[in-house]
């Protein structure tokens, strides 16, 4: 007889210099029963007390989730450095990385009118990061998108997906990694202060790939972002990392499941969040299944957030779900705190001034993000993003 455990988190929730610690958060059912359908009309329309929804304003999400939203704008997506297509919803590729879990993704993928394929051919290894540009349909407009991007067998490339703009935006992404390729992807989500995006995004991984993804979200109202990484076959390899920076009214959620349906294959999550203002609200949802078949699975998760100012709040939940003993090992952790008093008295009693001792202590805690970032542009676009958000805090 096969056991099952399961190891819930708890939800971390910072307000006005308030640390409270809510009970355990026990998923509805087993990830491993979640529903998946092409078809709307399969899926209820979320009121926000869903578990999959509970942590969402679902009144801001300007009807992407009860169909009230229509397409009255267009996506702009430029490609630069790989083999870019162009194509309906007829094409047998589409759906090769995954099938929406909620409604909000099943009406992206219903409403789109074109996708775009973006593929690094069999045996290729590009030298220079392939950038695609995803430009929104501009303030006030609506669209729905479709990308996939495909890394065929041995293949080797670093893809920088960029979201900039202004509009109200629900799209899938796919990730296709085939057996012995090795796909690094950084999604930045930089949108204008007006921006509302619900994003799903599925990757799915061949034998003995390699699948490296950072999320970077700064921008925007609104932004919502669910990740779902799937293995095809044994000696997967999966990291998420992801950074995030919250403002003041600004809500920016990041769902993820890692299922790990298949033996031998590893995973490894980190997120961390910085949050600063009245009403700023991270959400990170972590869910991790080894399912029965999944022998010799090594997983851990590690979500990390920073409460710069007070009327903040941070909500952390990570979820292991095991259904065989037989595992290398499984873990997962959460942690949101505000700033490490000793480390500024530290610095301070060295001469450094309080508002300069701040913005050193957040620059070494994104600090284990950023450098693994392999482009230096990004890098240095994405530090001084950062920067720009700790001179808010120093004002």
């Amino acid at each position: 007889m096969t056991s099952t455990t399961k190891t819930d988190g708890t939800a971390a929730q910072h307000g006005l210099a308030e640390h409270s610690h809510g009970g355990p958060v026990v998923p509805q059912s087993s990830r491993g029963e979640r529903f998946t359908s092409y078809d709307v009309d399969a899926f209820e329309v979320p009121g926000g007390r869903e578990e999959d929804w509970r942590f969402t304003p679902v009144k801001r999400l300007r009807g992407l989730h009860d169909g009230t939203a229509t397409a009255t704008g267009d996506i702009k997506v430029e490609v630069s450095g790989a083999q870019v297509e162009t194509v309906g919803r007829e094409d047998a590729r589409l759906g090769d990385g995954g099938i929406p879990a909620d409604r909000v993704a099943a009406q992206a993928w219903t409403s789109f009118t074109e996708a775009t394929i973006v593929t690094v051919p069999k045996d290729t290894q590009s030298t220079e990061p392939v950038t695609v540009t995803v430009h929104g349909p501009g303030e006030g407009r609506t669209a729905f998108g479709h990308l996939q991007v495909r890394a065929e067998q041995f293949a080797e490339a670093v893809v920088v997906v960029d979201y900039r703009g202004s509009g109200t935006m629900a799209d899938n992404v796919e990730f296709v990694v085939a057996d012995s390729a090795r796909l690094s992807v950084v999604s930045i989500h930089d949108w204008a202060d007006d921006a509302a995006q619900v994003s799903s995004e599925h990757a799915h991984l061949g034998r003995d790939s390699v699948f490296r993804h950072l999320a970077v979200t700064l921008g925007g109202d609104l932004v919502r972002v669910n990740t779902t990484v799937t293995y095809g076959d044994k000696g997967g390899d999966a990291e998420l990392l992801g950074l995030y920076f919250a403002d003041a009214g600004q809500h920016l959620e990041h769902r993820m499941l890692v299922d790990h349906a298949v033996p031998n294959c590893r995973s490894n999550v980190l997120y961390k969040g910085a949050l600063q203002g009245n009403s700023a609200h991270t959400v990170w949802i972590g869910d991790v299944l080894i399912r029965a078949a999944a022998e010799g699975t090594d997983t851990y998760e590690l979500n990390r957030n920073l409460v710069l100012t007070e009327g903040a709040r941070a909500d952390s939940v990570p979820n292991l779900e095991i259904e065989t003993g037989e595992i290398e090992g499984a873990g997962h952790a959460s942690a949101t705190g505000r700033f490490d008093d000793e480390q500024l008295f530290y610095l301070q009693a060295r001469g450094i001034p309080e508002d300069q001792a701040r913005r050193l202590v957040v620059r070494g805690f994104f600090g284990e993000i950023l450098q693994k970032i392999t482009v230096p542009e990004v890098r240095k676009r994405l530090e001084a993003a950062i920067e720009d958000e700790l001179a808010v805090v120093g004002a």
